[in-house]
């Protein structure tokens, strides 16, 4: 079992031939609209990886909500830990450029209400996996972690969007993945200096003892664990829009290893899956199934 315990959102994308500077005004050339969240897409990604999951988060009553629900409603999804608020629900506005590269802002509404309770309440049973990342309060994450460490079941950390005190809940989660961006602030915050990433990485695992994972865009994913390094290639792709290739990557990795799998061969499909992810536009839409991950690897 996967349950996530994260953020549900409606995205609204306006895509351009490169993305604006500074008080500039573009002419886009086309705009999408759909679900997203990164706790949302990483269950949706889990999901159509092949694990029952549970979703843990809050939506507000207005009209976005059951937009916001509705391919995690439809792909089958557990969605009675979802809980409803005053708040709005949470938006991303996203810009995307001719490379595929992006920009996000994002208003949490809903988002900034999930609770700590929340967190150490999400039904979690030994061996099960939690997935967390950071558009929900820090204090709710944490939560989770320990209600995961309490009951026997395997945490991963999504260090997106980083925040300065995600650096104590990766001390604590058994798996962090982060971006190059966020590995390199999180080293800043632990004060490790080393310019080479991999030595940065080898403190972290030998501060921790626990597996770091840093995802590299198109040259893939390395891990740092205790008993040494493990490296994966991408996709060799023209991306089209790399929004949710993060959170595909996350809700693929999760479901390999609940399904078992090694660690190596659950980077890999995560991997590939992150890679498809990015030849479709928006965030879930273009999340791929088991079976076309199946077929590229």
């Amino acid at each position: 079992m996967i349950t996530v315990l994260g953020s549900i959102g409606f995205d609204l994308t306006t895509i351009s031939d490169r993305l604006p500077s500074p008080g500039e005004t573009l002419v886009g050339t086309g705009f999408v609209s759909g679900p997203g969240g990164k706790g949302a897409n990483q269950a949706l990604a889990a999901r159509r990886a092949g694990a029952v999951t549970r979703m843990v988060g809050s939506v507000g009553s207005d009209a976005f909500a059951p937009q916001a629900l509705s391919l995690l409603k439809d792909g089958g999804v557990d969605l009675s830990a979802v809980q409803v608020t005053e708040q709005p629900t949470g938006i991303a506005l996203i810009f995307v450029g001719g490379t595929g590269e992006n920009m996000i802002v994002i208003a949490p509404g809903a988002n900034g209400k999930v609770t700590s309770q929340q967190g150490t309440t999400a039904p979690l049973a030994q061996g099960d996996h939690l997935l967390l990342q950071l558009e929900i309060p820090i204090e709710a994450a944490a939560s989770g972690i320990m209600q995961a460490k309490g009951v026997g079941a395997i945490s991963i950390l999504n260090t997106a969007p980083f925040h300065p005190d995600a650096v104590a809940l990766m001390m604590d989660a058994d798996i962090t993945v982060a971006n190059e961006t966020e590995f390199d602030l999180a080293s800043e915050a632990m004060g490790m200096t080393e310019p080479d990433r991999k030595v940065r990485m080898a403190q972290f695992v030998r501060r921790s003892g626990r597996t770091l994972i840093v995802t590299l865009g198109g040259d893939g994913a390395i891990a740092a664990t205790p008993q040494g390094f493990i490296s994966v290639s991408a996709l060799p792709i023209k991306p089209i829009d790399t929004v949710g290739a993060g959170d595909t990557f996350c809700g693929f990795l999760g479901a390999a290893l609940d399904a078992g799998l090694d660690l190596e061969t659950a980077m890999r499909r995560a991997s590939v899956a992150g890679s498809l992810a990015c030849l479709k536009p928006g965030a879930q839409p273009s999340i791929p199934s088991a079976a076309e991950v199946d077929a590229a690897l």
